[in-house]
């Protein structure tokens, strides 16, 4: 190798490492016109573009536009199927956009492609209740607050299943749980939790005692 190639290989590696950076990382800025310009322009093809519909479909998801997001996420999909993350974001668009029944399967593939995380199950769960599904609602739930026993927001949401259901105890024991968990990122949830258990409390018939003979 001559001396002068190693410059122009340095040079050639950096220009490398930008674009993949570039391709990877597009979704961290609030521009969707770095990621188009990625995916249109960009030499990488494959499944290194699917980072850059995978970026734009965030962005889109952070704005509310949903069918753009689930668009986006479609081809990232289509070119790179087996990133849980693309299976879970799409869920969260489809379930924003009223497609329970999608949303559902695609949280499904999420959890096939990477069991161990508790957010799909927790999300799978939040679209199962909405579908009016509360039974698998609350197997979701559950296998969620085993993975995740310090989250809160998982047993707020458990516990609203559970009172949805008619088991006012379930319920309870829930909510009182989610005000003993750290309250996370901020104090909504503990909020609901403390909402929820004074309904339940105002709904308790007076217990009179029996009058003794």
């Amino acid at each position: 190798m001559t001396k002068a190639a190693v410059p122009l290989l340095i040079v050639l590696g950096v220009l490398i490492g930008l674009s993949t950076h570039t391709v990877v990382n597009c979704g961290d800025e609030d521009d969707p016109d770095i990621c188009s310009a990625v995916i249109g322009f960009s030499p990488l093809r494959g499944s290194l573009i699917a980072f850059a519909y995978e970026g734009r479909g965030r962005i889109a998801l952070r704005h509310g536009d949903w069918r753009r997001a689930i668009a986006d996420f479609d081809e990232a999909i289509h070119l790179n199927p087996n990133r849980a993350s693309l299976y879970r974001d799409r869920a969260q668009a489809r379930r924003q956009n009223g497609d329970l029944a999608l949303a559902i399967e695609d949280y499904d593939e999420a959890i096939a492609h990477d069991p161990r995380l508790a957010a799909p199950y927790h999300q799978r769960g939040l679209a199962l209740a909405a579908a009016g599904d509360l039974d698998r609602a609350i197997l979701s739930f559950n296998t969620a607050a085993r993975l995740a026993p310090s989250d809160a927001q998982v047993r707020l949401d458990r516990g609203l299943a559970f009172l949805a259901r008619g088991q006012a105890d379930d319920a309870r024991a829930d909510f009182e749980a989610a005000l003993a968990l750290p309250a996370g990122k901020g104090a909504s949830t503990r909020d609901a939790a403390r909402a929820k258990l004074a309904e339940l409390a105002s709904a308790e018939p007076t217990r009179v005692a029996a009058p003794r003979r």
